[in-house]
């Protein structure tokens, strides 16, 4: 199958039903920049610009899910604490996710720390203290996925060994999987491969594999010699082993597959496995063989190592990577969730932000000049463009006169715009609270408090820039002109 052929594929993600169960954790995330060295100590001062808390470990599968448009039903195990309360409101949120996270009043849960200057991360810090369920939370956590296993097409276990699938758990699952038909797909932790008897696809990299056999795998014939080993003593039905800049080996039966890794920009690697998992799962459930599964999977891989963090890999993202390899670096106009990975690729290249925003239903000279002066004022333009149903509730039932996809398109024809986002709402505050520009640009016929989002901007260290109008343009007087 061609990577265009696999577009299709991808697509039916949006029809997947799957079932996602293992650790949990979240990711805390602590960036900024560092500029100095302590007085008190060799150590570098972070100074903290921003902090996030994400899905991490088994969450960040369900996350990728999510992004893929894959409905799922995710059972995992927290502490009844501040953390757990805290991920469970997370994966409410999640319009396409069947939660059942259940608490245990003396488990405490898994958060990982990581402050990070730039693309760079100084220092990981663990709060976690690991431990077995108890035998009444295995009963519970046994139970559910019994009851969704008819209503779901496969199963994800993410292993990150902190005591949820211990025990015999995940051998568990997996008899329920295979007694209802259901596939089992595995990212695997330890050296104890027993405790996975009988799935159907192992997912681990090449150093989990290693510490499986118990020695280093020089080469692909070690890696597959190994995985092979494994697959015989316990009656796996494939492995997809990731080789980091080497790419992937798909082993499976009596054919091997090597798949060359597909990232252009590495900037972090972190929960790369999650993604693969969840788009090797997501594929198999829409019925693709296993190297199709895994060449999706692949791709998806080589986009979500240029992200900084446990990040996610959309399915639009996806279907247009397949399609074209430069379809999103050179396409201008973007939905938010791909043009919040774009900005952040450009903000962790060094780049400046601006961002501006309005109806632009009829380009004139006086849009072309503050687009232009909004553009030296930054290395990257972000238009927010008014959606058309935005513009009606603006300007009236007869605007605008060109429709939302025509204005775009003439926007991103424009030099000084490197990206156009369409938003729906009558004012941008939520591109701006995502997007966090560096600049705000509007037209000096608005005063500083009448700009949107300029509280936001300067509480980060922003600034607001009023560029200057040319007088003598207008698109409701062009109009006005046009009609009489």
């Amino acid at each position: 199958m061609a990577e265009a052929d696999l577009i299709g594929l991808v697509e039916a993600f949006g029809r997947t039903r799957l079932i996602c169960a293992g650790d949990v954790m979240l990711d805390h995330y602590v960036t900024g920049r560092v500029e100095r060295i302590s007085p008190e100590a060799p150590v570098p001062v972070l100074h903290i610009d921003n902090e996030e808390r994400r899905l991490g470990g088994a969450g960040n599968v369900l996350r990728n899910l999510h992004a893929l448009g894959a409905e799922t039903c995710f059972v995992s195990v927290t502490g009844a604490d501040p953390a757990g309360h805290e991920i469970a409101r997370m994966v409410a949120t999640l319009g396409n996710a069947e939660a059942h996270v259940l608490a245990e009043r003396d488990r405490a849960t898994s958060v990982k720390t990581r402050y990070v200057a730039d693309t760079q991360q100084l220092l990981r810090a663990d709060h976690e203290r690991v431990a077995p369920i108890s035998a009444q939370t295995r009963a519970d956590l046994l139970a559910q996925i019994k009851a969704s296993l008819p209503h779901h097409q496969v199963v994800i276990l993410s292993d990150y060994a902190k005591g949820v699938l211990v025990n015999g758990v995940a051998r568990d699952i997996i008899e329920l999987a295979r007694a209802a038909g259901r596939k089992v797909v595995i990212d695997p932790k330890g050296r104890d491969y027993t405790i996975y008897q009988g799935a159907n696809v192992l997912k681990p990299n090449r150093r989990e594999l290693a510490e499986a056999v118990g020695h280093a795998l020089a080469d692909d014939e070690a890696v597959v010699a190994a995985a092979r080993e494994l697959i015989r003593r316990h009656g796996f039905g494939a492995m997809l082993v990731s080789c980091g800049k080497d790419g992937m080996l798909v082993i499976d039966g009596s054919e091997v597959h090597r798949l060359a890794a597909e990232a252009r920009e590495v900037y972090d690697v972190s929960g790369a496995g999650d993604t693969v998992v969840a788009v090797l799962g997501a594929a198999l459930a829409a019925g693709a063989s296993l190297l199709d599964a895994a060449r999706a999977a692949n791709v998806a891989a080589g986009i979500v190592v240029g992200k900084v963090g446990t990040a996610v890999v959309h399915v639009n993202e996806l279907a247009e990577t397949l399609v074209d390899r430069d379809t999103l670096r050179n396409r201008k106009e973007l939905p938010l969730p791909l043009a919040i990975d774009h900005v952040a690729r450009w903000r962790r290249n060094g780049l400046k932000i601006g961002f501006t925003n309005g109806c632009f239903d009829l380009i004139h000279p006086g849009h072309v000049s503050l687009l232009t002066e909004a553009r030296a004022a930054c290395d990257r333009l972000v238009v927010g463009l008014n959606s058309d149903a935005s513009v009606r509730r603006l300007k009236g039932p007869e605007r605008p006169v060109q429709n939302e996809a025509a204005r775009a398109a003439v926007l991103a024809s424009l030099a000084p715009v490197d990206m156009v986002v369409i938003f729906d709402a009558e004012t941008p505050i939520e591109l701006i609270r995502e997007l966090r520009p560096d600049v705000l640009i509007k037209g000096s016929d608005y005063h500083h408090d009448q700009v949107v989002g300029a509280d936001i901007v300067e509480s980060y260290g922003g600034r607001v820039l009023l560029a200057k109008i040319v007088p003598g343009y207008s698109t409701t007087a062009t109009i006005a002109r046009a009609a009489r």
